[in-house]
């Protein structure tokens, strides 16, 4: 990464203390992997982080740690908090406030032809609370971002734009956009190791399965040196290949034995790795993940009930030929009584 731009977000991240992401709507798992990552190195950094996307995470999300951290908006509850009313000129003499008993009491005080407005009058807002530097990542226009974009919100605030779509409008205050980029994962691990940030397991398994996604599998002619250049820094930190596309959901921990798994799950449960994988519970996944679990164990099911039933067939089988060999084998119920010869013999 450039000196230069590395060294201007590092001071922007340095004076805010603030500091949101945000992914346009329907994003990728390149796109939602590289945003998380960020999210929680800069967590880990110390500092006040929130992430946002408009729209619901989906199945192929669940795999990414920090998923359930995803938000619509930026949290209303810290924003400004306006009084608003009706106002004609010379009807107010003066505005002041008082504190008493913990309640603060904002006085209007009339002028000489009185208040035209009552109590129901007033409308009180609540402002959304839009953090100093904003990184948005993976999102080539900001109409992308649906309702988290408000030019008038966002006036005071410091716009970092991270892609590698060439269709990008290149806004914001620094638009660090690389079309020769095979993936915005890449990207991120490139500047969390530029700028000396945290980079743990959560973080190398986020950037890696975002890599192997945009790449497929390292499949596509479009893969960069930087993607295997990083790839083997991820994995010093402790990340871990995916076997192949097909695996991707048998390889989620489904808290069963290999032996009392069915025939196709035993080859995946098998190469597993032993290290523990993101999200230990599917109660934690969205919605269509809880389908995803309930199919497969409705198929588990239909399998052991299968090979119950074929064992069944197969004993009775076996005794069925025993018996036959059995009745083969044993001689004729007279065999032992005394022979009386019946004949004539013709001398």
């Amino acid at each position: 990464m450039d000196n230069r731009v590395s060294n201007q977000i590092k001071d922007f991240i340095e004076k805010n203390n603030k500091i949101g992401i945000a992914v346009g709507k329907n994003p990728g798992v390149d796109e939602m992997g590289a945003a998380l990552s960020l999210y929680l190195s800069l967590q880990s950094f110390g500092k006040d982080v929130a992430i946002v996307c408009p729209t619901e995470a989906l199945v192929e999300h669940s795999r990414l740690v920090g998923i359930d951290k995803v938000k619509s908006s930026f949290d209303a509850g810290s924003g400004d908090l306006t009084a608003s009313f009706p106002y004609k000129e010379g009807e107010i003499e003066k505005i002041s406030y008082t504190l008493e008993n913990g309640f603060l009491n904002i006085i209007v005080k009339a002028g000489e032809d009185g208040l035209n407005f009552s109590e129901n009058d007033v409308v009180f807002k609540r402002s959304q609370s839009y953090p100093g530097l904003l990184f948005v990542i993976g999102t080539p226009r900001l109409s992308d971002l649906g309702g988290i974009f408000n030019p008038q919100a966002l006036k005071d605030t410091i716009v970092i734009n991270i892609d590698n779509k060439s269709d990008n409008q290149g806004f914001g205050d620094i638009a660090f956009v690389s079309p020769t980029n095979s993936s915005i994962c890449e990207q991120i691990g490139d500047l969390i190791l530029s700028l000396d940030f945290p980079l743990d397991v959560d973080i190398a398994q986020n950037l890696l399965i975002g890599i192997e996604d945009a790449t497929e599998n390292f499949q596509n002619n479009s893969t960069s040196p930087l993607a295997f250049e990083m790839v083997g820094n991820l994995m010093k930190k402790g990340a871990i290949r995916s076997d192949n596309k097909s695996s991707k959901i048998m390889n989620q921990d489904l808290d069963m034995d290999i032996e009392e798994a069915p025939v196709f799950a035993q080859p995946a449960l098998q190469r597993r790795p032993a290290q523990s994988q993101p999200f230990k519970s599917f109660a934690n996944y969205p919605k269509q993940s809880q389908q995803v679990r309930s199919f497969l164990d409705q198929q588990i099911k239909n399998q052991q009930k299968q090979n119950k039933e074929d064992r069944g067939r197969k004993a009775s089988i076996s005794t069925q030929n025993i018996q036959e060999d059995d009745q083969d084998k044993n001689p004729p119920t007279d065999w032992l009584a005394p022979k009386i010869y019946k004949g004539s013999t013709n001398i």
